[in-house]
C-alpha cells in the first residue's frame, strides 16, 4: 500500500527523501523521470545541479539547453562563429539554469572545450580563445539571470584565463555565490590583480561556508592576510583543509584561534604541508577549538618529536583518523603518536619509492616503514582504509585478516617502473586468502603474471568487490589476464564496477566496446580507470568523513 502511494504521488515528502538518495546516480535519476510528473519534478533538479561532473554522460548538449535561456542579442553573438541554437530547446519545461548547485572551474573549462570542438572543426589561436571566452561568460550570465544559487564553488589549480576575464560577473552579482557551503581556493588560478578583490568579495558576502579548501603556494603578505580574513567571519565552518602550504600556513592557521568557527569546526585536513612553520602554535590553536573531532594528516613533512609533543599535550579531545606518509626519518616519535591515537586511527597508508632500490637511504626507509607497520599492528584495530606499497612485508596479510570486520578499502601498488614480478606473486598469493567477504574498493597496481592473478581470484571468489581496479605495467591489456578475469568474475558476478588499464590508458578495458557489453550482460559495469580510481585524499573527503 505504501509503495503504491509513493509511486502515485500521494506521499510527496517521503518520495522526495527517497529520490535524494540517488543524487549522484544519474542512470537511476533518468529512470525516475519516466515514472510520473511528481517523480520527474523531483529528479530533474538533481540531474541538473552538477552537469559538469566527470560522471555525467559526456555529450555536453546540456550547454545548448542552457543557452536557450540567452536573450536574442546574446544568441546573435554566436552567429559569427557559425553556431546557431536548435529551436527544439527554445521552449523547455524547466528552468534548468536555476538548478545549478556545483561549479568547478576546471570541469567547466573542459566541458566548454569539448562542446566547442564538437561544433567547430578548424578554429584555433585567438579566434578559438574568443569563442571559448564567449561560451564561458554566457554560461555565467545564464546562471546569474536565472537565479542560480551555488552550494559548491571550486576554483581549481592552474591559471584560468577565462575565469579571470569574467570574474567581474561574479563580483557584481553576489546572489550566485552568497549561499555557498563548500569553497575551494587555489591562488594560482586567479591573477594577482583579481585575487584581492575576490577575497574581499568572499569576506563580505559569504559567511556561511561549512567547508573550505585552501591550496596556496604564495608568500605574498597581502594575499595571506586576506586568506585569514575569509576564515575569521565564518559562522558555520565545520571542515577546513590546508593543502600544499609552506610559509603561508602560519597566519591562516592561527586565525582559527580567534575566528567565529571555534565552536563549529569539527575536521581539519593537512595535505602535503610542512608542519615546521606551525609546530610552535599547534597546541595553542587546538586548545581553542571547542568541538574539534578529528584531524587527517596526508603526506606531510616535519612529523618529528616537536610535532608529536605539541599534539599529545593538547587538552581538548580530538581523534587522529588518517595518517599517510612517504618519508619516515624517525620511528620513535610516531610510536608516541600511535600510543595516543592508535585506537581511533581509521585510514592509514605508506609508500616506498622503489625506483631507487640501490640507494642505502631507500633501504633505511623501507626498514623504518616495516617498524611502523608493526606499531600499526600493535596499536590500531579500527583501520578501514589501507594503502600500502611496502614490498615483502608479510605482516600485512595477517593484519588484514585480523581486521576483516573493519577494512573496506584496500590499495596495494608498486612503482610503475618496477618490473619485479616476485612482488605481485607475493601479494596475489597471500592477499586472496585474507580478504573480507565484502569490499567497497580494491586497487591492485603492479606487474602481473596470469597464473598469480588466477590464484588470487580463485582464493578470493567468496569476496564481493564493489569497485575493482587493476593496473598492469604492460602497454596493452593482456588477453590471458582478461580471460582469467572473465572466468572468475563474470560467472559469479563478484564485482559491480570494473576498470582494467595498462600504462597507456587509451588501450584500457573501457575502450574495448565488445568486452564492455559482455560484462554489462552480467551486471558488471566497466568504467574508465581514472573515473573509478580514487586516491587517499579523495576517498577520505568523499566517502569516509
Amino acid at each position: 500500500m505504501a509503495c503504491s502511494k509513493i509511486f502515485s504521488g500521494d506521499l510527496p515528502e517521503l518520495t522526495k527523501e527517497i529520490i535524494q538518495y540517488f543524487r549522484k546516480d544519474f542512470l537511476t535519476l533518468h529512470s525516475c523521470i519516466l515514472v510520473n510528473r511528481l517523480w520527474c519534478r523531483l529528479a530533474i533538479p538533481l540531474l541538473w545541479e552538477d552537469p559538469f561532473s566527470k560522471d555525467y554522460p559526456k555529450n555536453y548538449h546540456f550547454i545548448e539547453i542552457y543557452f536557450s535561456k540567452l536573450n536574442e542579442n546574446d544568441k546573435t553573438k554566436f552567429n559569427e562563429y557559425g553556431i546557431k541554437f536548435d529551436l527544439l530547446h527554445s521552449n523547455t519545461l524547466f528552468n534548468y539554469p536555476s538548478f545549478i548547485k556545483y561549479l568547478d572551474t576546471n570541469k567547466i573549462w573542459h566541458s566548454i572545450k569539448y562542446w566547442v570542438d564538437l561544433l567547430v572543426d578548424e578554429y584555433g589561436g585567438e579566434l578559438e580563445n574568443k569563442l571559448l571566452n564567449l561560451v564561458y561568460r554566457s554560461l555565467f550570465k545564464v546562471f546569474i539571470e536565472n537565479e542560480g544559487n551555488l552550494y559548491s564553488f571550486e576554483i581549481s589549480r592552474c591559471y584560468d584565463k577565462y575565469l579571470n576575464d569574467n570574474i567581474d560577473l561574479i563580483l557584481q552579482n553576489p546572489n550566485l555565490t552568497y549561499n555557498i557551503r563548500n569553497l575551494r581556493l587555489s591562488n594560482d588560478s586567479i591573477s594577482f590583480q583579481n585575487i584581492i578583490p575576490f577575497f574581499k568579495f568572499l569576506c563580505f558576502n559569504c559567511n556561511s561556508i561549512s567547508s573550505i579548501v585552501f591550496e596556496f603556494l604564495t608568500n605574498n603578505s597581502s594575499i595571506i592576510e586576506h586568506l585569514s580574513q575569509i576564515i575569521i567571519p565564518q559562522n558555520n565552518l565545520k571542515k577546513i583543509s590546508f593543502e600544499l602550504n609552506t610559509s603561508t600556513l602560519y597566519k591562516p592557521f592561527l586565525s582559527l584561534k580567534t575566528s567565529n568557527c571555534s565552536n563549529t569546526l569539527n575536521i581539519i585536513i593537512f595535505y602535503y604541508i610542512d608542519f615546521k612553520n606551525i609546530i610552535s602554535i599547534l597546541q595553542e590553536v587546538f586548545n581553542q577549538l571547542n568541538v574539534l573531532e578529528s584531524i587527517h594528516i596526508l603526506y606531510c613533512g616535519s612529523l618529528n618529536s616537536d610535532f608529536v609533543q605539541q599534539i599529545i599535550k593538547v587538552i581538548k579531545p580530538f581523534k587522529l583518523r588518517s595518517l599517510f606518509m612517504n618519508d619516515i626519518l624517525n620511528v620513535e616519535p610516531l610510536q608516541l603518536l600511535l600510543q595516543k591515537f592508535g585506537d581511533c586511527l581509521e585510514n592509514f597508508g605508506f609508500e616506498v619509492n622503489s625506483r631507487y632500490r640501490d640507494d642505502s637511504k631507500d633501504y633505511e626507509q623501507e626498514d623504518n616503514q616495516r617498524q611502523l607497520f608493526k606499531l600499526i599492528m600493535k596499536y590500531c584495530t579500527k583501520i578501514r582504509y589501507l594503502n600500502s606499497s611496502i614490498p615483502y612485508d608479510n605482516n600485512i596479510y595477517p593484519f588484514i585478516e585480523n581486521n576483516q570486520h573493519n577494512i573496506n578499502y584496500i590499495t596495494i601498488e608498486k612503482d610503475y617502473l618496477d618490473e619485479d614480478t616476485n612482488y605481485s606473486s607475493t601479494v596475489l598469493q597471500n592477499l586472496g586468502q585474507v580478504l573480507p567477504s565484502k569490499l567497497e574498493y580494491l586497487y591492485l597496481g603492479f606487474t602481473f603474471r596470469t597464473d598469480d592473478l588466477e590464484i588470487f581470484l580463485n582464493y578470493s571468489q567468496n569476496t564481493f568487490i564493489k569497485k575493482l581496479l587493476i593496473k598492469d605495467k604492460g602497454l596493452h591489456i593482456n588477453e590471458d589476464i582478461l580471460s582469467c578475469i572473465k572466468k572468475y568474475i563474470i560467472e559469479k558476478e563478484r564485482v559491480k564496477y570494473l576498470a582494467i588499464s595498462p600504462n597507456i590508458t587509451n588501450y584500457e578495458l573501457f575502450s574495448l566496446k565488445n568486452e564492455v557489453n559482455e560484462f554489462k550482460l552480467h551486471n558488471i559495469i566497466v568504467q574508465r580507470f581514472l573515473d573509478l580510481y580514487t586516491d587517499a585524499y579523495s576517498l577520505i573527503n568523499d566517502h569516509l568523513l
